[in-house]
């Protein structure tokens, strides 16, 4: 693994690229907090341990601009500050995991190799769309044209089902559990009343259809060909 290690105390810095480097480790060291921002910017590594203490730009500093500006490389936070509004604050800056100073080497590798381990975090995904309709999920809005369309919450969540499903025929029973959390069927036409409301909102005077009814099957939302 590439690591970067960013620490002022310099025999701390020596010991720790020493040890790193024998665990089979390529490491390179900044010595202060502007050094360790630069690197930390520019260069892409598995994992990046940091003081929290630093001269010119402390290390929480560090960590608030990286992931400002999109950096997602795991950072072990090292600090002789203990307390757990201390970790707390540290966790909150963007730090995933956090070792305090008096610390055993084997206790920082193993903590080092976990946070390598740890698959990279997913890209939340905010809008779905389809041919010209938006559903907006931080907002909570749906818009096709361009023209806002009023749904109840489970329209919505109706719709977004559908709009997760594109292009493939969803039945009555994935929808009763995916959208009502139902695992039986409650023998009413629940499914049925709420697909008409949804089609009358999403595909009136649209001219061109999005829902469809796939008979003996369930629905399926598609964009024209």
């Amino acid at each position: 693994m590439k690591l970067l290690v960013v620490e002022d105390d310099k025999e701390a810095a020596a010991y720790l690229r020493k040890a790193l480097s024998e665990a089979g480790h390529v490491v390179d060291v900044a010595g202060s907090g502007r050094q360790g921002l630069l690197l930390a910017a520019g260069e892409p590594y598995d994992v990046m341990v940091l003081d929290r203490m630093l001269p010119e730009l402390d290390g929480l500093a560090i960590l608030r601009t990286i992931r400002a500006a999109g950096v997602k490389t795991p950072v072990l936070l090292l600090t002789a500050l203990g307390g757990i509004d201390d970790r707390v604050e540290g966790l909150n800056a963007g730090g995933d995991d956090y070792l305090v100073k008096p610390f055993a080497f084997a206790e920082l590798l193993a903590r080092v190799n976990a946070l390598a381990r740890r698959p990279p975090p997913q890209e939340v995904q905010t809008e779905l769309a389809v041919a010209d309709l938006k559903v907006d999920l931080l907002k909570r809005t749906v818009t096709r044209g361009g023209q806002r369309i009023e749904l109840q919450a489970r329209e919505f969540q109706l719709l977004e089902y559908l709009m997760r499903h594109a292009g493939r025929v969803v039945t009555r029973t994935m929808l009763l559990e995916g959208v009502w959390d139902f695992h039986f069927d409650p023998k009413t036409n629940i499914v049925e009343t709420h697909m008409s409301r949804l089609r009358g909102k999403v595909d009136r005077g649209h001219g061109v259809e999005l829902i469809h009814t796939v008979r003996g099957a369930g629905y399926i939302l598609s964009a024209p060909d």
